[in-house]
């Protein structure tokens, strides 16, 4: 349907010849850079994670049993468990809502590989027993993995089943990161990508457009950054303000203004026509649930978004790569 990018459920459908559908889960897991010695974390981040919609229950999806045990072990259990009904309940919904037959198993909330190895593995190792899954994603920080984890990672490759890292990066302008507060530089997403590629794992990268500050330079700086770490998979996402964020409090003294969705196809258009012809677009829009989004309130859907996108670069004669050069 979407023939001036390369799509997502059209790369499954070629790989795999029909869909595979995502089960997002909550490892129980958070994240470094909400210590209190990183001032709270990203200035985007309201506190939620990612959490799957289809997963939230009361905004959270994790269990904390209590118990005269050990207590690493009885945190341990209480996220097996809580794991477990997750990955029953995304099952359970897929399949109703997509008749889907063959899953891929996403660890998506907060930073999925903030904990030592050997938990990692036990997590991991007990999230798969629910499969089988053709594709495990793991998301996490470029300052999140050390080779104890990188070696993990790539051990569970198989001949059925992909690994694939979603990397967050979200700007190339070092400026930029620091201003919201990133905790990372662009140099340490580019060296994490290296180690990646080196152990021959998926790369998905994250990236926002609407940042404050940012210009049409900015964006294109950034996929040209993607670009250079051979990232095999893209998420664009057009800025959310989010209530309870470093960034509402920017917003509402009116410090910078939330791209509209004219805008935002204006960026996103330019973004894609830099992008390597053969990336993978995942996304290309944030969703945010409405009770939690300060700005922009009104944005078009997901659906209608990607429509006008596609009949703008049809119109423009313009293709993703179309600007692109190596």
């Amino acid at each position: 349907m979407y023939n001036r990018w390369q799509s997502y459920p059209e790369y499954l459908k070629s790989k795999y010849g029909h869909p595979i559908y995502r089960i997002g889960v909550d490892g129980g897991f958070s994240c470094p850079n909400r210590e209190k010695t990183r001032h709270g974390g990203c200035a985007f981040c309201d506190g939620t994670g990612s959490v799957a919609v289809y997963q939230r229950n009361t905004e959270s999806g994790f269990f904390r049993n209590s118990g005269y045990i050990d207590e690493v072990a009885s945190r341990i259990l209480d996220r097996f468990a809580s794991i477990e009904a997750q990955i029953e309940k995304g099952k359970g919904f897929i399949k109703r809502r997509y008749k889907a037959e063959e899953f891929a198993l996403y660890f998506q909330s907060w930073t999925n590989t903030y904990d030592s190895a050997d938990n990692l593995k036990k997590i991991y190792d007990k999230a798969l027993s629910f499969g089988p899954f053709r594709e495990f994603i793991i998301s996490t920080r470029p300052d999140c993995l050390d080779d104890d984890i990188l070696d993990l990672l790539e051990s569970y490759k198989t001949d059925d089943m992909e690994v694939w890292v979603e990397l967050g990066l979200q700007s190339s302008n070092d400026e930029t990161l620091r201003r919201i507060n990133r905790g990372h530089d662009a140099a340490c997403y580019m060296e994490a990508a290296k180690k990646l590629k080196a152990r021959g794992l998926k790369i998905s990268t994250h990236v926002i457009f609407g940042l404050p500050g940012e210009t049409r330079e900015d964006y294109i700086n950034t996929i040209k950054w993607v670009n250079k770490a051979n990232s095999d998979a893209i998420k664009i996402h057009n800025l959310h303000v989010s209530g309870g964020t470093l960034l509402n409090e920017e917003y509402l003294e009116g410090l910078f203004t939330a791209a509209s969705t004219e805008r935002h196809l204006e960026n996103t258009e330019l973004g894609l026509r830099y992008l390597k012809p053969d990336v993978i677009v995942q996304r290309l829009i944030c969703e945010t649930p409405m009770h939690r989004l300060a700005a922009p309130r009104h944005f078009a859907d997901k659906y209608l978004f990607l429509s006008h996108l596609q009949r703008r670069m049809e119109d423009n004669g313009t293709m993703q790569g179309d600007l692109y050069e190596a």
